[in-house]
């Protein structure tokens, strides 16, 4: 045991961390069959067999001694329709029976199923039956009326607890809309041009102001604000947010649909294509060690001592590993909790053994998704037309004595390495779609009338930012409303809104194992409301950009002025090992499996060991998509870099380095990186090791000055001015492409004709007209006119 564990640490000493990469894929979902089982509660699960008895009463009423899997599709099709006639009934009982037999179709009528796969083949072709027919039409009619039903708000409302049975229509209605979305979306090889047909309208007529003339989407978030506002507390909350994501998924696309997108609009243009493919690049790379514990990196310094008989460390370096964090939660860690601010363990140790200890062996991969690149860094470096411009204003400053401006061709009197230097940045420089429609936008506002008319493209993005233009920042303010009450670092308040009313049942658990499941139940729910809004955040924040950079710049000052800088880093001050690795998961109750294996004796025992599963996905990726969502807001932002120097940031970053995953490691790195020059000099001397990783992990910029402070960017300044011009921006750009109402009068056309004008009929004030003899004296008959000069 003893050999194991020196080994253990000697493997350590050398730069190896003890626990292995983890081998998480990052995509735009999960897998098909755990997407389908998050929408369901574990409290929801005698619902299953309700739906089945409702669908098996009214089929075996008109097709006695049949089975659905035996019937050809006319017949599939005949009783789909009389399925939605029923939902024209009045009668509120009738209609919810009709809607559970069409939720039981669209969970794959599992009654006649032997196996999940059976289950998943049954569900794609009831839904895309359903659909054909007809279905989300009427179910998003019933929705809207669902959605209006102010006696059900107000019932619930007053009500001291709400429960599932609160929301009964609701759930029934929102589980088949996100059936039907979740499978269409999900392309197979071996669909039919039919199926294909089908899906590619359904996409068009989701994205386009076809029902209740907006777009689904916007309803959603319709439901959202009110859900927020405290006028409809039982709405299911989850199962909103679910569908939300899936329909911005569906209808705006996926990372790769983006990428692709991306590609062909700097084709369009005619910007040179990007340097490399970020998702392929990022899926290469191999994560970190996490810096080690305090007491790990004094062990070390130990056995060093021991064994090369070398100089203790330096006095200050110790203290520096005995620094407190300020901002840790008040939760208990576990041994790691070391001081973030120190994590490298000889002052004089050579940069060749940092970088092995930064980058350890690389994990198998398969061969298809590695990239092969030269012997180097990953990223190829960047250079903006601003960094060239002050590149050379400060080399003709220094050896000529004047500046020339934008010019950035003339080299006339400079030496011949700086002659080398601007032909290098050149080489790097990168103009990204956002500065092509700043500067569109900018010739606009300048030439309202000479300029032309622009020519925009109604896509999906478009019709969604328009729709939800108007209230925007409710929509933000809600949605990191119900964030903020889903964080595992969030305590209980009174103030704080209920998302828990589509997950307690009406009666509360008697026993132990009742409490756990339950408990599981929630943790489990929050998690998938995390997972959900920070998906859609990140979604709508890549399209808009893609889109348009100021309807980007608009959601994300919105976020900013919501507090999402503080929020997200609030979630990351946990542990956040603990909750990626968490298990709050029932494997047995998950659908479908539930529906089609008999249900084993649950025990306490078996509650607590939860799956086998190396981590949790949806708990990385929704870390990963909070970490991308703080790059973006941050970027380029130095008002928004200093938020988060101002709330403590660094510490809890590094935290969560100590997850082995390259992308949410990448993500860590980026933040830390554009903070840097303001930690000051001590703080990059005590974090080499992390200052080794952003070095070969995160893109360069060339001239970018980040590691030692010396940038102009890094000197105070107005910050607010920074954020109010952006805003006045964003303004005149909404103003000018969809206020056309408020048009400047300035340019409007002018009447020149003498007769017209004089002949318009002018309604002139009360007060005006009994004056009337007093102004005639004062502006026209005791003021001298001059008709010869009238006249010419």
């Amino acid at each position: 045991m003893r050999g194991e564990f020196t080994r253990n640490q000697r493997k350590d000493s050398e730069g190896f961390s003890e626990t292995p990469d983890l081998e998480f894929e990052y995509s735009d979902a999960d897998k098909w069959t755990i997407e389908l089982s998050e929408l369901y509660s574990y409290t929801e699960g005698p619902e299953f067999l309700l739906n089945r008895k409702c669908f098996e009463e009214d089929f075996h009423t008109h097709m006695p001694e049949q089975k659905w899997t035996e019937l050809d599709l006319v017949q599939h099709k005949t009783h789909a329709m009389r399925l939605l006639d029923g939902l024209d009934v009045i009668g509120r009982e009738r209609r919810l029976k009709v809607a559970r037999a069409i939720l039981y179709m669209a969970q794959g009528t599992f009654g006649e199923c032997s196996s999940e796969l059976e289950v998943q083949h049954w569900m794609r072709y009831n839904v895309f039956l359903l659909l054909d027919v007809g279905a989300f039409t009427a179910l998003m009619e019933l929705l809207n009326m669902e959605i209006d039903n102010s006696a059900a708000c107000s019932s619930a409302v007053r009500k001291p607890a709400i429960s599932l049975a609160d929301s009964t229509d609701l759930r029934v209605l929102l589980n088949i809309m996100y059936l039907i979305v979740e499978t269409i979306q999900r392309e197979e090889p071996t669909d039919s041009p039919e199926w294909r047909t089908i899906r590619e309208t359904f996409k068009s007529e989701l994205g386009s102001p076809l029902y209740n003339h907006e777009p689904v989407s916007v309803m959603l978030f319709g439901m959202v604000t009110k859900f927020c506002s405290g006028h409809a507390p039982h709405f299911p909350m989850k199962k909103v947010l679910l569908l939300l994501w899936k329909t911005i998924l569906f209808t705006l696309g996926g990372f790769e649909q983006l990428q692709g997108c991306k590609i062909s609009r700097r084709v369009s243009l005619g910007l040179p294509p990007l340097p490399e493919d970020s998702i392929r690049v990022v899926r290469s790379m191999r994560a970190a060690s996490p810096p080690a514990s305090a007491s790990d990196l004094i062990e070390q310094q130990q056995r060093r001592a021991r064994r090369e008989h070398k100089a203790l460390i330096k006095q200050d370096n110790l203290d520096a590993f005995n620094e407190k964090d300020p901002y840790k939660a008040d939760d208990a860690r576990e041994d790691e909790e070391e001081n973030d601010d120190n994590d490298n363990s000889l002052e004089a140790e050579p940069f060749p053994l940092e970088r092995d200890e930064v980058m350890p062996p690389p994990i198998p991969h398969p061969p298809s998704e590695r990239v092969c690149f030269p012997k180097g860094l990953p990223w190829a470096p960047k250079v903006r037309e601003k960094d060239i411009e002050n590149f050379l204003d400060s080399s003709r400053s220094k050896f000529i004595g004047y500046t020339l401006g934008n010019d950035t061709d003339t080299v006339v009197g400079l030496p011949r390495p700086i002659h080398e230097s601007i032909k290098t940045l050149k080489q790097h420089k990168y103009v990204s779609i956002a500065e092509v429609q700043i500067a569109k936008e900018e010739e606009y506002q300048k030439t309202p009338l000479s300029g032309g008319e622009e020519e925009l493209e109604l896509c999906a993005t478009e019709l969604l930012y328009q729709g939800i233009l108007p209230s925007l920042p409710q929509y933000m303010i809600a949605l990191l409303k119900i964030l903020l009450a889903a964080a595992p670092t969030s305590k209980a308040k009174t103030d704080s809104i209920n998302i828990l009313a589509d997950v307690l049942p009406e009666e509360m658990p008697t026993t132990v194992l009742q409490s756990m499941k339950l408990g599981v139940d929630v943790n489990r729910h929050k998690e998938i409301i995390v997972k959900a809004i920070s998906a859609i955040l990140l979604l709508l924040l890549k399209h808009f950009k893609l889109n348009h950079v100021y309807q980007f710049e608009y959601m994300a000052q919105h976020l900013v002025f919501a507090n999402c800088i503080p929020l997200i880093l609030k979630f990351f001050n946990q542990n956040i090992m603990s909750y990626i690795t968490a298990k709050n998961s029932i494997s047995a109750l998950d659908f479908p499996h539930c529906v089609v294996h008999e249900l084993p004796e649950l025990t306490a025992e078996s509650l607590e060991a939860g799956d086998n599963n190396q981590f949790c996905w949806r708990n990385l990726f929704s870390c990963i998509n909070l970490l991308r969502i703080l790059n973006k807001l941050t970027k380029w932002k130095h008002s928004r870099t200093m938020m988060l120097v101002v709330f403590k940031s660094a510490p809890i970053l590094k935290r969560a380095l100590k997850v082995k995953q390259a992308m949410m490691q990448l993500y860590v790195l980026k933040l830390l990186k554009v903070q840097t020059k303001y930690l000051g000099r001590q703080w990059r001397k005590s974090n080499m090791k992390t200052m080794s990783a952003i070095y070969q992990k995160v893109r360069h910029r060339l001239n970018d000055d980040w590691a030692y402070g010396n940038d102009l960017d890094a000197r105070p300044w107005d910050f607010q001015a920074e954020e109010c011009a952006l805003r006045a921006n964003i303004e005149r750009f909404n103003s000018r492409r969809y206020d056309k109402n408020q048009s400047n009068p300035e340019f409007l056309p002018v009447d020149n004709c003498l007769q017209s004008v004089l002949g318009q009929r002018i309604d002139l004030p009360e007060d005006f007209q009994m004056n009337y003899d007093l102004w005639l004296e004062r502006e026209v008959f005791s003021k001298p006119i001059s008709w010869e000069e009238l006249l010419l």
